[in-house]
């Protein structure tokens, strides 16, 4: 009996061990609503689909479904409770909203369970901070920068969020503004939180008030219940028309199938949602198939509730949030089977409520909760894998609402942005191109704006500068009616910001005040302009407000819209110059240099070109050389007399001429010019002379300049302040002061007016300009300094300095451009000239001299071959070129001098040349005369040319070349 007992045992044991676990999980849901019932009816597939692929599951989880109202957090807490305390659960799924989840997870802390939520988007809600807390959805953490990505690809520089007054509703609004700000686009001008358990009256009022605002996108997020009334409340309020755009977050696009289809048809058409990307796989589709089925099975009375044609995203992830709780407690029953039994006493030193102490520490809670985020699958919903507690998912959905269902238009990723697939790799892109095409509310293909001139709200209070000294009012005028005391500003500053107005990508409504104090004290102080809008007394300064490093702590400045800077306005005087040698200065002396060595150049080319062919440049050696300076000058005022006769000389001189006429004419214009045309520099141009010389010195009243000045050493006795261009031009003019010192806005204003005898030299120092003031931090700083720059790119901008202005002066700058005007003209306006004509007289040098040594190549020979010395051979060249070329057609036609075959001429050089056939006679030289060559210079018998020097023979001026007779 005994033995039978124990195999009694041993048999109920083994059973027992081969026979799955059975873990107990809690399930919180509101099965009132249609998320809560759709939710269970996932879970059950999820049941039937997991143990039917693990047939083999060591362990079966037991669901233990309790029904919580969504908007008591109370209650799910106590329902949680009964789970943990009655029950002992080992992990619960739910609870369906974010602040019931944290009092649940408080709860499940205690028991050491985890709490697996897959609705509890909320980022207040941290895995971090819980670390029991597992979210098996998406957190609305990534709707931030999507959103902003969508706003700035459709430059919406202002959105309005319409969001549960919840901390559900709450959470995404610090997300949303941090992803604005990334962007530095757009940004939040106002808010509009409606309770959970708003009146439609109440509902309706909220969205009047916004529909009497400007802006016209609104992010929607709520749950799907509270959306539905607000769309609808939107619907008849007439704000789902044109020129409206609707962002949904997740909230809303992610449980369209939630949301009754009249609803969406009536209220949602054209809307832009973001929602978490879930592929369409089979898989999938046969999912969606069965959970109809299964959900009709259920709720038979609820078939309204499936009439869309989208299934809430929440019934993809709690499907999923049961495997990964299913295969995390198979992990640990295989590991431990004893570990589900397992409880122990929670820890009673802390004062606690009795419920709360009864409260059993689970042993198999934290093996399963770390068995749970090392679980990784492919699921429904996508890829199951948590990082740091949340599930992660990287691809957002962008749709469009159309009819009943959602249509995707695009997607949004961390590292691409906005693009129309996943496979596109463009990083960070933010462009409306990276989408599908969009239909918008009123079935528009338009973009809308975004904004509308509003039919109420608060008007913006900006300060004028005023009242305004006369003389500068085409700058900025503020006149002050006396009776009405109704303001009248013009100008180019109020022009140039009112068009800048118009360029904002929103409305902007504003008055002009001045400050009291000011009109009772007739001055203006630019500083204290500056401190109101620091002090939050006005929204902004309009005027003519200089950028300082020291206003620019305290307030926001716009981009300049005026050359900046700080000038000198002097009087000019007269530098032309009446000396006697004024003739000289057109020339700066290295031209003069240049053109007087090219004159004796050329002039030394044409006489040896024409001295062996044209008698004018033949004779004693002085009269020569007074013909070589003669000629070449005498091309000055082409007066030369000389006729020249080689082909050479002619190309060479109408070159010359040509430079001589661009030369004589460049210097005549700059003489003239010298001569008559005005010509001023102004009479200081450095400021040290002015704090040096302790001159006087004048500049705008109540302008920062005065500081600047006594900063760089001016004496306070120095300084006079001036109120209108008059009194400056006064001053001036009268020698009160040396110069007026101011910013260059002002001193081209004056020169406008007064032209003559004034002149503004090159900025004494460098400021930022003119800038428009708003509180720092203020979004109008960015925006009205885009429109600044969209303006000054345009024509407007021009046409507005030209109405004011009138025509730029053409003396802003007459002391330098004078001066300059009137420099000496140098070699390197004339380098290509004097390159041209060098060129061409080397030219025809090098030709005459390769013809000459050809034609006399046997004479050359033989002065080589007898001369011994270079010195005697340099002279012997030097008369074989001094003589006459008696073969030149000028002197055949002179009659002077013909050629003798037999060998002699009475003036020249005769050339005598041997007649026989086959042979060349050898030259010789020998004077003129009837007497044979001596057998000093020459032996015939040899026939070896030998050369005579000419003796000094009146009447003879060159040699005569002589061929002896053969032997």
């Amino acid at each position: 009996m005994k033995y039978l007992i124990l195999v009694s045992i041993f048999f109920s044991a083994t059973i027992a061990s081969l026979s799955p676990a059975t873990v107990k999980v809690g399930v919180i849901m509101d099965l009132s609503t249609p998320a809560g019932r759709g939710s269970l009816a996932a879970l059950s597939l999820a049941y039937t689909d997991f143990y039917a692929s693990h047939p083999d599951s060591t362990a079966r989880l037991l669901l233990l479904p309790r029904n919580s109202s969504r908007s008591d957090a109370v209650d799910a807490a106590s329902t949680a409770l009964d789970l943990i305390s009655n029950h002992q659960v080992a992990a619960i799924l739910g609870p369906q909203t974010s602040s019931s989840a944290a009092f649940v997870t408080d709860l499940g802390a205690r028991a050491r369970i985890p709490v697996i939520s897959f609705t509890a988007s909320s980022p207040f809600l941290s895995p971090t901070l819980s670390p029991f807390f597992i979210r098996a959805v998406p957190s609305d953490a990534a709707m931030g920068p999507a959103i902003a990505a969508l706003a700035s690809a459709f430059s919406w520089r202002r959105l309005v969020p319409i969001y549960e007054d919840s901390d559900f509703g709450a959470s995404l609004i610090p997300v949303l503004v941090d992803a604005l700000s990334a962007s530095g686009d757009s940004q939040i001008p106002y808010r509009c939180p409606i309770p959970p358990s708003a009146s439609d009256d109440r509902i309706f009022m909220e969205l009047y008030r916004l529909k009497t605002l400007q802006t016209r996108v609104f992010v929607l997020h709520a749950p799907s219940g509270l959306a539905a009334r607000i769309l609808s409340a939107a619907a008849e309020s007439g704000m789902t028309e044109t020129d409206y755009a609707w962002i949904l977050t997740s909230a809303v696009a992610g449980q369209l199938g939630s949301i009754n289809p009249a609803i969406i048809l009536n209220s949602m058409q054209g809307g832009i949602g973001v929602r978490p990307f879930i592929q369409r796989t089979n898989r999938v589709r046969d999912f969606e198939k069965r959970w109809i089925i299964e959900f009709l099975n259920q709720n038979p009375n609820h078939t309204a509730d499936i009439a869309g044609s989208d299934l809430s995203s929440s019934n993809y992830y709690a499907y999923d949030a049961f495997w990964a709780v299913a295969t995390a407690a198979n992990a640990v029953i295989a590991a431990d089977p004893a570990v589900v039994i397992s409880h122990t006493a929670s820890d009673r030193s802390r004062t606690v409520p009795a419920e709360i102490s009864k409260i059993q520490v689970s042993n198999i809670g934290p093996k399963l909760l770390k068995s749970i985020q090392e679980t990784q699958f492919d699921g429904i919903g996508g890829r199951f894998r948590l990082v740091d507690g949340e599930l992660n998912v990287t691809v957002l959905q962008i749709v469009n609402v159309n009819g009943e269902i959602a249509r995707g238009i695009g997607f949004w990723t961390p590292g691409s942005g906005l693009s129309k697939d996943l496979k596109s790799s463009d990083g960070g892109n933010s462009e409306r191109s990276g989408l599908g095409p969009v239909i918008w509310p009123g079935e528009s293909a338009a973009v809308p704006k975004g904004w509308e001139i509003p039919t109420g709200g608060k008007k913006m209070r900006f300060l004028v500068p005023g009242p305004v000294d006369p003389g500068f009012r085409s700058f900025l005028s503020v006149v002050s009616d006396p009776v009405t005391g109704e303001l009248n500003v013009g100008g180019y500053v109020i022009e140039m910001f009112e068009a800048s107005v118009r360029r904002l990508p929103y409305a902007l409504q504003f008055e002009y005040f001045t400050l009291p104090e000011a009109e009772k004290m007739k001055t203006v102080d630019y500083d204290a302009l500056v401190k109101t809008v620091y002090d939050q007394k006005y929204d902004g300064v309009v005027g003519d407000v200089t950028i300082t490093a020291n206003r620019s702590e305290h307030v926001g400045f716009t981009f300049p819209y005026t050359t900046s800077g700080v000038s000198m306005l002097v009087t000019v005087r007269d530098v032309r110059s009446h000396r006697a040698w004024i003739f000289l200065k057109p020339l700066t002396t290295d031209l003069w240099l240049v053109s007087g060595a090219f004159f004796i150049l050329t002039g030394a080319v044409v006489w040896f070109l024409e001295h062996r062919i044209n008698p004018e440049f033949r004779g004693p050696p002085a009269h020569q050389i007074g013909t070589v300076f003669y000629f070449s000058f005498s091309t000055l005022v082409f007066a030369h007399k000389e006729t020249i006769m080689s082909n050479l000389s002619k190309l060479v001189m109408t070159i010359w001429v040509f430079v001589v006429l661009i030369l004589t004419s460049s210097y005549t214009a700059s003489l003239t010019s010298m001569l008559t045309v005005r010509q001023v520099q102004p009479s200081i141009t450095d400021i040290q002379e002015l704090i040096v010389n302790r001159k006087n010195v004048g500049f705008l009243r109540h302008s920062f300049v005065k500081g600047l000045l006594l900063n760089i050493g001016f004496k306070e006795s120095q300084l006079f302040g001036f109120k209108s261009p008059e009194e400056y031009k006064d001053a001036l003019s009268n020698g009160s002061v040396a110069a007026i010192i101011d910013e260059i806005p002002y001193l081209k204003l004056f020169l406008n007016s007064f032209c003559d005898n004034f002149t503004m030299g090159n900025p004494l120092y460098k400021t930022s300009g003119f800038g428009f003031v708003f509180p720092k931090g203020s979004s109008l700083v960015s925006d009205m300094s885009r429109a600044i720059l969209k303006l000054t790119e345009s024509d407007e901008m021009v046409e507005i300095e030209r109405r004011w202005f009138g025509e730029q002066s053409s003396c802003l700058n007459q002391g330098s451009s004078s001066i300059s005007a009137s420099n000496s003209l140098d070699f390197n306006s004339f380098y290509g000239l004097f390159l041209v004509t060098g060129g061409a007289s080397l030219l025809a040098l090098l030709i005459y001299s390769l013809s000459f040594c050809y034609r006399y190549r046997h004479s050359l020979a033989a002065i080589n071959a007898e001369e011994k010395t270079l010195t005697r051979r340099l002279s012997s060249i030097a008369t074989l070129y001094d003589g006459k070329d008696l073969s030149s057609h000028t002197f055949n036609k002179s009659g002077e001098a013909s050629i003798d075959l037999r060998g002699r001429s009475s003036s020249g050089i005769s050339h005598q040349l041997d007649a026989r056939a086959g042979s060349e006679s050898p030259f010789s030289f020998a004077l003129g005369t009837e007497t044979p060559p001596s057998s000093e210079f020459a032996s015939p018998q040899s026939g070896t040319p030998q050369w005579m020097p000419p003796p000094a023979v009146g009447g003879h001026d060159g040699v005569e070349l002589i061929t002896p007779a053969r032997s």
